[in-house]
């Protein structure tokens, strides 16, 4: 009998992997390319949507090839994106109107601070579980129909077509189907959150006319068949990056919750069939959704600085040569010396969202060397999880049993260690360390019944280690009080409003 495989396609901000998954959930192959990154002005970041559909177009085959494999052994293909990250494009000639317009992009904040004081952004946000931001897809849509002339015209009449990355390539994958999955549509502020279908109300508010939205699907199910690239591949699943990882750590239970830490931070906790209304600075998103069955949901919390933090170590202050070094510096004290660093270099997200915030580094004596600030720097993303995981654990009622991790910097067991001591949790990570992509795979496979089941994909999930909380609880309460004094002393730093 001939083995199959599954495939995912990680479309990242920076760049793009196609990953071979077999039966085990281990990898048989990876390939990857980077893409240009464009900031064509203070605060714009854009993308050539062409140029990264050409990488998928490379990729796939050769991905193929590096595995020994061919298409026709290929059982699924699963596709997790960037999300927010908003492409238009003829329906006709299927090219990009313009540069796509990325996640990190903050040109649309003067429009959102004005559509803040309009009439029915109150209820605008209360339909999609959304802050009004512009972070998410609808205002980077308004800005671009704005911006060029007739672009808006033309999208009313259905000739321009508005997808994020997943939509732009199915829509290139299978020679013109334009479909989203209900992970990405909840990104946009333009999906009611509850009945998973886009508002005509927000759309309105948005000015974002409905003839140019994609259909909305389930996250897991076959959502067409590729003609190109994996030529005769059913596509089987489509998540946003954060909500792949969360399914490829097998978080399939309210109260189980995920942080992924890279250059920030983002911690999804499943709360279940419900929404969860957040009162604490956290974001309602959904989590996916099985074909024929209801969806699941997720608080969301994002930390805009985790990783960056130890960059800025390295590079800004040259105290060490290399992210890694961080943790040896660091051992070389018992503990931070008394010394706290609130990296809030753009403001705080998660739960405080002040744009008024800027980082400090509090508690400074003679006594402080570098290896305390070390340890600082490390300690600041365990007290920025404990943050979110509080307001989450407030909103949801569920209390963290356990928190699974991935990303980069989980192979420093210090910061682990640390994590489980505030947050008085087992932190976890998985054996295979790239959980978006697995993800992916697990949902495209589940979709086609490659994979029978849920509990089929638990039991492919293997823990590589895991750390108990060891921390006094007296310990844990002084340093936590202290933090949050740390904290205070970032607020109101920039006393005229931020453009983020």
């Amino acid at each position: 009998m001939t083995e199959r495989y599954v495939v995912a396609v990680d479309q990242g901000t920076t760049s793009t992997r196609c990953i071979v998954f077999d039966r085990q959930g281990r990898l048989v192959s990876v390939v990857q390319r980077e893409h240009h990154q464009s900031y064509p002005r203070p605060g714009r970041v854009e993308h050539d949507a062409a140029e990264i559909w050409r990488n998928v177009r490379r990729l796939a085959p050769q991905a193929l090839a590096e595995a020994g494999i061919t298409a026709g052994q290929v059982a699924a293909l699963g596709i997790t994106n960037q999300r927010e990250t908003t492409v238009l494009w003829d329906r006709h000639t299927g090219v990009p109107v313009g540069p796509a317009i990325v996640w990190q992009d903050t040109r649309t904040a003067a429009m959102v601070t004005g559509l803040a004081g309009e009439p029915g952004a109150a209820a605008v946000q209360e339909r999609c579980g959304l802050p009004l931001a512009g972070y998410f897809s609808a205002p980077r849509i308004r800005w671009m129909l704005d911006e060029t002339p007739g672009l808006r015209e033309r999208a009313e009449r259905g000739e321009v077509l508005f997808g994020t990355m997943e939509t732009w390539l199915i829509w290139n994958l299978t020679g013109g189907l334009h479909v989203t999955d209900v992970t990405n549509a909840s990104r946009t502020m333009l999906l009611d959150v509850r009945t998973l279908r886009w508002s005509a109300e927000a759309c309105d508010f948005f000015g974002v006319p409905m003839a140019m939205l994609p259909e909305v699907r389930p996250s897991v199910g076959v959502l067409g068949t590729a003609t190109t690239a994996l030529p005769g591949v059913r596509i089987g699943a489509a998540l946003g990056d954060q909500q792949a990882a969360l399914f490829g750590q097998t978080c399939f239970s309210p109260g189980e919750a995920k942080c992924t830490y890279g250059t920030g931070g983002f911690l999804l906790l499943n709360t279940g069939t419900e929404p969860v209304r957040s009162g604490h600075g956290l974001l309602t998103t959904v989590a996916y959704q099985l074909a024929g069955e209801p969806a699941t949901y997720a608080l969301e919390g994002s930390i805009a600085v985790t990783g960056s933090l130890v960059q800025w170590f390295r590079d800004g202050l040259g105290l060490i040569g290399s992210a890694a070094e961080i943790e040896t510096l660091a051992r070389t004290v018992d503990d931070n010396g008394g010394c706290y660093i609130v990296p809030a270099f753009a403001g705080l997200f998660a739960p405080h969202w002040r744009s008024d915030a800027r980082g400090v580094i509090a508690g400074l004596t003679s006594y402080v060397t570098k290896g305390h600030l070390a340890r600082a720097v490390l300690e600041a993303t365990g007290w920025q999880t404990r943050e979110v995981v509080d307001a989450m654990n407030a909103d949801s009622g569920l209390a963290l049993r356990a928190l699974n991790v991935d990303g980069g910097m989980t192979s420093n067991n210090l910061l682990m260690q640390f994590i489980a001591d505030v947050l008085d949790v087992p932190v976890v990570r998985p054996m295979v360390a790239e959980t978006v992509s697995l993800g992916a795979a697990y949902a495209a496979g589940l979709a086609v019944g490659y994979w029978p089941d849920l509990a089929g994909l638990r039991r492919n999930w293997h823990r590589a280690a895991q750390w108990a909380p060891a921390m006094d609880p007296a310990r844990r309460a002084a340093e936590h009080e202290n933090w949050q004094a740390a904290v205070e002393r970032t607020l109101g730093w920039i006393r005229t409003p931020a453009v983020r």
